[in-house]
């Protein structure tokens, strides 16, 4: 029949494979005849629960019904005319981004959080209601297979986005299929694999690698540090609201300090090239631009890291140096990586697990290790208790006695 035929093909917009486009039409179906109504009549979260309990026992063929009746409801409100009144999307987009750097949100989450509703408008056909929030997760979790990492996170995103651009509540969210939670253990590198991957490695990419490694910053961390970040004489490096906007006090190890200001010397070119040619100072945390205008351009406030080229910033328009990229540091160390011949699927990030673990092989404690690292919950760090090689537990396996 014509109805079913659109619906399938809304199934088929809506990512849904070919060979289960049937079984979630037959979904429909049953669901539609347990409750008494006919095609066309919307289905109660109170219906589609009670048709679901029936197959409580399978609980594959209860999430794929569950996806269905969500999709189904979904398509019945595609067929209504969008109101007159509804939001443009570009509209929500940019009320979205002007909300996030209004609450000092980081790049990084403005980048994430405007990526997800951006789908979730594509998904809706830029309905965007908050009814449509649960089909939507439950499509990430059943047809784009994502982590369920992923899928928090695309949940905290809509969650803000009808909070503070549609001044609505999402509710409550009792038909979401989650995707399962797997417990990943992080990869590590033996520190004499962590010195061959370093012989590959030179200049700034090598002493920037050797800072991660040697303080357990992450890559975006070490690349935000600032010349009044490191205390010399107490060999502290101070990281300045790092993930979640904490700040933080990790340890700046002895070996690193000559390369380290020896690296400052050239940064220091650099920044009297700046000043010599009048150029606008680096960009400033939070508000601190506008209540101390000239900050920008002092000693203290200047990249440890900087860019080579003056480039427009994003956010203001304005053209100055930034600090450097990811990109050059991630490629140098894949790179050195494959001339190693190393089995393991490393990436900068590698070195600070292999911090972490490293000092718990040697001794420390782990809330020690957890304040240098900047995570809330312990449990958090206690997963390096997993991975250290030494064994702490002081078992001697029957195979060696």
């Amino acid at each position: 029949m014509e109805k079913h035929t659109r619906f399938l093909r809304f199934l088929e917009k809506k990512s849904i494979k070919d060979k289960y486009r049937p079984y979630y039409l037959l979904w429909i179906k049953r669901a539609l005849k347990f409750n008494n109504l006919t095609w066309g009549s919307p289905l109660s979260s109170v219906q589609i629960s009670a048709y679901l309990n029936l197959l409580k026992d399978k609980p594959w063929q209860q999430n794929q019904a569950r996806h269905a009746a969500l999709l189904y409801n979904m398509y019945l409100d595609a067929q209504q005319p969008m109101a007159a009144s509804h939001p443009h999307p570009s509209a929500d987009l940019e009320k979205m981004q002007q909300v996030i750097r209004t609450k000092k949100l980081s790049r990084a989450t403005e980048k994430s959080y405007l990526a997800w509703v951006r789908r979730f408008l594509m998904f809706t056909s830029y309905k965007a209601e908050s009814r449509q929030v649960a089909p939507f997760l439950t499509h990430l979790a059943m047809n784009k297979s994502v982590a369920a990492a992923t899928q928090n996170q695309a949940l905290n995103a809509l969650i803000f986005f009808f909070k503070n651009v549609r001044k609505e509540e999402v509710g409550e969210l009792n038909d979401i299929v989650w995707a399962k939670r797997s417990k990943r253990i992080p990869i590590v590198l033996t520190p004499g694999e962590i010195q061959a991957i370093f012989q590959y490695m030179k200049g700034l990419n090598l002493l920037m690698a050797r800072l991660i490694y040697g303080t357990g910053l992450r890559l975006s961390e070490c690349l935000r540090l600032r010349i009044k970040d490191v205390d010399w004489e107490n060999k502290i490096l101070w990281v300045r609201s790092g993930k979640g906007g904490k700040d933080r006090r990790t340890i700046l190890p002895t070996a690193i300090l000559p390369d380290l200001k020896k690296h400052l010397e050239e940064v220091r070119m650099l920044y009297d090239w700046d000043r010599a040619h009048n150029q606008n100072g680096v960009a400033l945390p939070y508000a601190l631009e506008k209540k101390y205008p000239g900050a920008g351009k002092e000693w203290s406030w200047f990249w440890l890291f900087p860019g080579k080229n003056i480039s427009i910033d994003p956010q203001s328009g304005i053209l100055r140096r930034h600090h450097r990229l990811p990109d050059p540091l991630q490629k140098a160390f894949k790179r050195a990586l494959r001339k190693t011949n190393i089995a393991k699927k490393a990436s900068i990030h590698t070195l600070r697990h292999s911090f972490a673990t490293h000092l718990l092989e040697n001794g420390y404690d782990i809330r020690t290790i957890q304040e240098l690292l900047g995570h809330s919950n312990i449990q958090t760090t206690m997963i390096y208790t997993h991975i250290a090689s030494k064994n702490i537990l002081g078992v001697k396996s029957p195979l060696d006695m």
